[in-house]
């Protein structure tokens, strides 16, 4: 963590299977599982803290890029002792295939106040969450943070590894009820932060924040063992900060690497993927391309079997609302702001701006109409073919002024664009960032159908 952070959690949640020993002594999934879906774990915060919420998130997702939240965005579990609240929780297969959750003991961001304790439960599931616990890690006056786990294959134990005094330490445990003494587990020779480990056969892999120049790295070790890794990545950055690397296994064989970006104005999340996690060979990702939960910070994701994915969506639920999302400029989302319909870049307060309920249309059962969430009973509505938020008179206008359709997006049939009902020749779009309905077709140019489309996400 830094002073100015707002970070990601830390969750690395494998299949139903039991892990087994892999080839080097590292423990892996069970292979034989199917992994059909991801799971992320978080804690959400907003540029004025509106959104902020200090308990464990959870949100699925089928293609590990793009997210839906469950509960409703409300935590699953909160802690109940220490300091009340949570940072960078990590939720960890262990041996026996049950599951351990771990989190940093900080509600909010007093960074002077040096907890030495995490938070840890148990689950089976994620469905239920038991034996709440804190764990003390050391005995100096530093902070705890950002825990991550991994299996010491060597040891026969599990390593839990945290930022302390802008090193990284380590405690070794068998149950997550006692540990060892705090020992060093990196330090480089320059400041390092929010480490998360991945043991990929006889390798171990570490990444971590580099806190001189605020880029990511990626180092290795053949053994785990404290002070025997090495550096081997160029340092990576995108947007204007980063830190929280978050690395990650995908269905198909290759990784991805989030890093957190902690500046108010940029989209919370950025991403790379590789083919190979050895090399030094990151790419970023298209914003396009992944939605990350509303709100969430300083979070991992793991690979869940198709069964995993049914239970949490069946215990928690999925969210009443979605987004709008833009084709073109997909760091913004569609919101209101004083009446006015707008794209604005993600992250913003008030959050809720952008929530919209999708019901059926008003003039035609068949279309749309979008629901303010935070203004119930406003809507959507074209004035002058400018899109503004309104209370819903009821008056046969109003209605049909407030109904879209539904048509494959203009720029991309996988999303979505929005035909008015009353002038069915034209689209919703955004100019200048405005709101706005235009007469569009496929024969327009490239940039109006950008401009039209937009991808429903929540």
């Amino acid at each position: 963590m830094t002073l100015s952070r707002r970070d990601f959690t830390k969750a690395a949640l494998g299949s139903a299977a039991l892990v087994t020993a892999g080839a080097a002594g590292f423990p892996r999934e069970a292979r034989a599982a199917t992994y059909a879906a991801y799971v992320f774990a978080y804690f959400t915060e907003s540029p004025s803290a509106q959104g902020a919420d200090y308990g464990l998130h959870l949100a699925v997702s089928r293609d590990g890029l793009n997210w839906t939240p469950l509960n409703q965005n409300n935590p699953v579990v909160t802690p109940t002792a220490g300091q009340l609240g949570l940072r960078d929780p990590q939720v960890f297969r262990k041996n026996d295939g049950t599951l351990v959750v771990i989190a940093t003991d900080l509600k909010g961001t007093d960074w002077n106040s040096n907890s030495q304790y995490l938070h840890v439960w148990d689950s089976v599931n994620l469905t239920n969450f038991t034996g709440y616990r804190r764990v003390r890690m050391q005995t100096t006056n530093d902070h705890t943070w950002a825990p991550t786990v991994f299996w010491d294959a060597s040891r026969g134990q599990y390593g839990i590894v945290y930022s302390a005094a802008e090193i990284l330490r380590v405690n070794y445990t068998t149950d997550f009820v006692n540990v060892g003494a705090a020992q060093t587990f990196f330090s480089p020779g320059f400041g390092v932060l929010d480490g998360d480990i991945v043991v990929d056969g006889g390798t171990t892999y570490l990444y971590y924040k580099n806190l001189g120049d605020g880029r990511l790295y990626g180092a290795r070790s053949s053994t785990g063992a404290p002070n025997s890794f090495t550096t081997y990545t160029s340092g990576l950055i995108q947007g204007s900060g980063i830190e929280a690397p978050l690395l990650h296994r995908t269905n198909e064989g290759g990784w991805r690497l989030w890093g957190d970006s902690y500046s108010p104005v940029n989209n919370d999340y950025y991403a790379w993927g590789s083919a190979n996690v050895g090399a030094n060979s990151w790419t970023p990702l298209n914003q396009r391309d992944y939605t990350p939960p509303l709100n969430s910070k300083h979070g991992s994701i793991a690979q869940i079997t198709d069964a995993e994915y049914n239970a949490l969506v069946s215990r928690w639920g999925t969210p009443g609302w979605v987004r709008l999302k833009s084709s073109n400029f997909p760091d913004r989302f569609v919101r209101h702001q004083n009446n006015v319909a707008r794209i604005d870049a993600y992250p913003f307060d008030p959050y809720r701006d952008q929530m919209w309920r999708m019901v059926s249309g008003l003039a035609d059962s068949a279309g749309v109409s979008f629901e303010s969430v935070n203004y119930p009973g406003s809507y959507l509505r074209h004035y002058n073919y400018e899109l503004r938020l309104a209370a819903n008179d009821n008056t046969t206008t109003f209605r049909a002024d407030a109904t879209f359709y539904r048509t494959a997006g203009l720029a991309d049939s996988a999303w979505t664009s929005f035909r008015s009902y009353n002038y069915p020749d034209r689209y919703i779009r955004h100019y200048d960032y405005l709101l706005r309905i235009d007469p569009l077709s496929a024969s327009s140019s490239s940039v109006d159908r950008q401009d039209a489309t937009f991808r429903i996400t929540s």
